[in-house]
């Protein structure tokens, strides 16, 4: 059966999508921008900072599905320059432990969204 997961505390989408996607036990997060949910407007500065509010945001959503990165089992992180790779895995694996992190895929791609520097989806299991 599938569930449609929102909260309020993660920006609403702003396209035709839904926050997550919840099928018996896998919740499939739709990618993060560092949005913040209430304002919605982007978190600006460095990319630090950035990641940090797509983290935030990722959060929430695993918070409405009463889960947390621990379940966590993949993640795809879209880059728009490589360059900022570190940064971000810096902030991103501040989130997981490294024996049980998550599988992985760091893409760079031409743009994202609103122009962002970064995209943060996952797929989770309770």
């Amino acid at each position: 059966m599938k569930k449609i997961i929102t909260t309020q505390n993660a920006p609403a989408p702003i396209g035709p999508y839904n926050q997550a996607v919840l099928i018996n036990d896998t919740l499939y997060l739709s990618g993060q921008i560092g949005l913040d949910p209430y304002s919605m407007e982007l978190v600006v500065g460095s990319i630090k900072k950035e990641t940090k509010q797509v983290m935030k945001n990722l959060k929430s959503v695993l918070d409405a599905a009463e889960m947390t990165f621990d379940h966590v089992v993949k993640s795809s992180i879209f880059l728009s320059e490589m360059k900022d790779f570190s940064q971000v895995n810096e902030i991103y694996g501040s989130y997981f432990k490294n024996k049980t992190a998550p599988a992985r895929e760091t893409i760079a791609v031409k743009t994202l969204p609103k122009n962002v520097r970064v995209e943060i989806s996952m797929i989770a299991i309770k």
